[in-house]
């Protein structure tokens, strides 16, 4: 995967994502990432990989300073129309490299995005490195275990899911555990039998 081919990617998603990944299990699965999340009036949220806006409705936006990026424009064009109006600042955006200063946010998210980027462990050093010191990272994402080899039968499909714009193959350990600053709060299967994972970490 590279950014050129996921701009091309998510320009063909972009219309139909939300019928596959914002329904369904997909959408009580978001639902359950952000019940237990207390947000205060007037904190920071920044969306990274925010697509289609699928997560701020699982949010209490209104009252808070969201920002929301995504490299995708035509992912970002989808969110804007759902908010047209609402006081959430859209920015095209890559996560890998984020024009954002230092311990900026009291929250920073990312669903589905740590296994879509070219280089997972750049996008989520730049996500712990916006979040204010004891803020929270949420991350909803597939990972494997790390302890684990790849099944064959993932080893020969990973090829062509890479195609359509994610990663099979990516343990959640090979992108975080050279990251300072951060103690995992929780880690919970959320998703096709632990496939999909919440995982919440805070900045320290």
């Amino acid at each position: 995967m590279n950014n050129n081919w996921n701009r091309f990617i998510y320009k063909i998603w972009s219309p139909i994502y939300d019928y596959f990944f914002n329904s369904g299990l997909f959408l009580e699965a978001r639902k359950r990432v952000f019940q237990d999340i207390e947000f205060k009036a007037g904190e920071s949220v920044l969306f990274v990989g925010v697509g289609t806006g699928a997560d701020i409705d699982q949010v209490p936006y209104n009252s808070l300073k969201v920002t929301a990026i995504d490299f995708s424009e035509d992912m970002l064009n989808q969110a804007r129309k759902k908010y047209e109006g609402e006081k959430i600042e859209f920015i095209q955006m890559d996560a890998q490299s984020m024009n954002l200063p230092d311990n900026t946010f009291d929250y920073v998210i990312g669903s589905l995005i740590l296994t879509v980027v070219p280089d997972g462990k750049k996008a989520f050093d730049e996500m712990v490195r916006v979040t204010k010191s004891g803020g929270q990272i949420v991350v909803f994402d597939k990972f494997v275990d790390g302890k684990k080899e790849l099944s064959l039968s993932k080893r020969l499909i990973r090829p062509l899911i890479r195609l359509l714009g994610t990663d099979i193959g990516l343990s959640f350990e090979s992108i975080a555990n050279e990251t300072k600053s951060i103690r995992l709060l929780e880690r919970k299967k959320s998703l096709f039998n632990g496939m999909y994972q919440k995982i919440v970490l805070m900045k320290v």
